[in-house]
């Protein structure tokens, strides 16, 4: 069957066999930033947004998108890039397996909150599992990410006031 939609902006018509899971849909199509883990939604590495909202690609069927937006890593690359530099600061990157995931997730829990508490990051940690850093240095990145994202919206409202 084919499946309209549109992916990181751009509208797609894919072939795809009706029990497909949109993680496989979205690999066997180039989109490989979107990881294949546990297939049980239990992992987290598989998570891309769909209509804006935060999803596991590994356990919803294909068909679901049809008609509807997917935006994976691919899709964000100047914004992962920026998380990533918090990643690679606080020592929370090591193989990188579930940082395309992880990353989905902050821009979502963004989407919903500009400065989340840290039980909020926590939160929208918690399903995504990594095996090599632990959680308490992604934790200390994201909080960075925040906080600079915080700092860099003061330095444009000053700017802003000394400019009137």
């Amino acid at each position: 069957m084919k499946l309209n939609t549109k992916i990181n902006g751009i509208e797609k018509i894919l072939e795809i066999d009706p029990k497909d899971y949109l993680v496989e849909v979205l690999r066997d199509n180039g989109y490989l930033g979107v990881r294949q883990g546990c297939d049980t939604g239990n992992c987290g590495v598989c998570t891309v947004h769909l209509d804006g909202k935060a999803v596991l690609s590994c356990v919803l069927l294909a068909v679901k998108a049809e008609g509807r937006e997917i935006t994976t890593i691919e899709g964000v690359p100047e914004k992962a890039a920026k998380i990533a530099s918090y990643f690679l600061e606080e020592g929370a990157d090591q193989c990188g397996y579930c940082t395309s995931g992880t990353v989905m997730n902050i821009l979502y829990l963004e989407a919903l909150c500009s400065q989340p508490s840290e039980e909020e990051m926590i939160h929208h940690l918690k399903g995504n599992l990594c095996r090599c850093t632990g959680y308490v240095s992604q934790l200390r990145a994201i909080k960075s990410y925040f906080e600079g994202k915080a700092d860099r919206q003061e330095e444009i409202l000053s700017e802003e006031g000394r400019g009137r």
